[in-house]
């Protein structure tokens, strides 16, 4: 992998994008693949019973700062997609816990992906189709 002229570096973050190097091969976006481990631990002390994804949710916001929860951006982006990127890791790494993706797997085999259709790991989502 070539390390992208110090032009284009200097350039990029005038559009938002900022280029990082990754010393070395790794799965994912280095980013996204720590930010999996994240979602992961959060859907294992859902899983566990150790809490709820609301509690986890606030706890998450008031520790970081973060505008909404963990569990609310997994909704965002479907709980569908959130389950394929487990897997994904999983088919690397046969060791990673299978409790958050049993969890995934009882949400999204019941229709329940998050924003897109207006209930997921919460239920107050507003649908396209209840506002029509």
């Amino acid at each position: 992998m070539r390390t992208p002229p110090a032009e284009l570096r200097n350039e990029l973050p005038r559009y938002g994008v900022h280029p990082f190097e990754a010393r070395r091969e790794s799965t994912g976006f280095l980013f996204n693949r720590v930010w999996a481990a994240t979602k992961r631990e959060a859907l294992a002390v859902v899983a566990e019973g150790v809490t709820t994804p609301e509690e986890f949710g606030a706890m998450f916001q008031v520790n970081t700062g973060a505008k909404v929860g963990v569990f609310r951006m997994m909704d965002q982006v479907g709980l569908d997609v959130v389950l394929d990127i487990e897997n994904h890791y999983a088919a690397e790494n046969p060791h990673l816990p299978e409790g958050p993706r049993r969890l995934l797997h009882e949400y999204v085999d019941t229709g329940r992906l998050g924003v897109k259709t207006g209930r997921g790991l919460y239920d107050d989502y507003a649908t396209a189709a209840s506002n029509a």
